[in-house]
């Protein structure tokens, strides 16, 4: 699953904080700093723009 329709799903209320963790696999200090992400921010709409550096 996507990590930002996870964490998305968490802001809205939707999850607990526990629960993203665990849908994503990573621990709760893990997750403070992904739901802090600016990346992370608006649904992962940051994202979209970007390119990889293979391509």
């Amino acid at each position: 699953m996507d990590k930002r329709k996870v964490i998305a799903a968490y802001r809205r209320g939707f999850i607990s904080i526990q629960e993203c963790a665990q849908i994503i696999g990573v621990d709760s200090g893990q997750m403070i700093r992904l739901v802090n992400d600016p990346l992370l921010k608006n649904d992962g709409t940051a994202l979209r723009g970007k390119r990889s550096v293979t391509s």
